[in-house]
């Protein structure tokens, strides 16, 4: 008499991920739940996660919320072990007020995401030159900003100094006021008096305000010829500096094919039309979705080519001529560089 054989089961998993614990459930290709567990989110949990769900059969894909942030080591581990893995993102908050929140429930989520196809986003890799470029230019940001909280400061201080300090320095350009109150000699046994005390606090800021603009540009010697070695190409179209080249390497990372077509791209960049069209009026709006520093890096090329390229200036002409707002013609040419640029990354 013949015995039967069942093929093992296909598991699809779903992972929400935590700073110390990542939640996984499993569910098989009819969608029935396996089971939830929790584990830590160390190397020996990623193990142990794993293990898990091959207790329950075959796994055939999983999907991780998070996988630049806290499901990162995760995702390299996963990796290494030949797993496929799709990037998951949360729950919208109408499934959230129907199901509830919690990390089994989401941990679920992610998994019949995954299952359905819904969830399709391939992870980006973060082993190559592409995350050294964004560590270094996550450096280099923070420097920037808190630099340019300090200058606000600077003229904050000099609204309110007293006479004759506050004339002295108020016509000063940006340059100049950092130079003149980095000299500053301030008497420290006279803090108790305002304008000592006010000279003592610009002297402060400014020497701080010295000290990061060195740091950003010791940050630019290494982060510029990185950019130009990762991608010449990018590097050499017109209106792309160092500082939009690095951004949209950093939106594409270290495996630009994940991004299939051109229009994916753009998509993710913000750049994609939206309809909106209603009733007799047909129109399309910008698109205030993807990476935003991505769209910006895009609006600063559209910008330079709109002051430097001929071509560029007669398709504004022609575009206001038929009617077209100015929002509308940036949003198109954004549009227009998206797909330049998606050849320049994947080639």
């Amino acid at each position: 008499m013949a015995t039967m054989t069942h093929p093992p089961v296909q598991v699809t998993a779903g992972v929400d991920t935590h700073k110390d614990t990542h939640t996984a459930a499993a569910v098989d290709d009819a969608g029935r739940l396996l089971g939830t567990a929790q584990f830590p989110a160390t190397p020996a949990g990623h193990r142990q996660l794993l293990d898990w769900l091959r207790r329950h059969g075959t796994v055939t894909l999983i999907g991780v919320e998070g996988t630049g942030a806290y499901g990162a080591g995760l995702t390299r581990y996963l990796s290494t072990q030949q797993i496929s893995v799709v990037e998951v993102d949360r729950p919208d908050r109408a499934t959230r007020r129907h199901r509830g929140k919690s990390d089994p429930v989401d941990a679920e989520s992610a998994a019949r995401a995954a299952l359905s196809k819904r969830a399709t986003g391939t992870p980006k890799q973060r082993d190559g030159r592409v995350e050294a470029l964004r560590q270094l230019r996550l450096a280099r940001s923070c420097a920037v900003k808190h630099r340019a909280e300090l200058q606000q400061r600077l003229h904050a201080l000099i609204v309110t100094a007293g006479e004759p300090l506050r004339g002295k320095l108020r016509a000063l350009t940006a340059a100049q006021l950092v130079h003149v109150c980095a000299r500053l000699r301030p008497d420290p046994t006279h803090a108790g008096n305002p304008d000592t005390a006010t000279k003592i606090a610009l002297r402060s800021i400014a020497r701080r305000h010295t000290q990061l603009s060195a740091e950003i540009h010791a940050l630019d010697q290494v982060i510029n010829p990185l950019v130009k070695a990762i991608n010449p190409a990018l590097s050499a179209t017109h209106g792309v500096g160092p500082e939009v080249a690095g951004q949209l390497l950093v939106t594409a990372g270290d495996n630009p094919h994940r991004l299939r077509t051109e229009a994916a791209f753009a998509m993710l960049c913000g750049a994609a039309p939206l309809p909106a069209s209603s009733g007799k009026t047909h129109r399309h709006r910008l698109n205030r979705g993807g990476d935003r520093q991505a769209n910006c890096a895009l609006y600063r090329i559209v910008l330079t080519r709109l002051a430097r390229d001929p071509r560029t200036r007669a398709y504004r002409d022609r575009r206001l001529q038929q009617g077209l707002s100015r929002p509308e013609i940036f949003r198109c040419l954004k549009r227009y560089i998206a797909r330049e640029i998606y050849t320049l990354l994947t080639t």
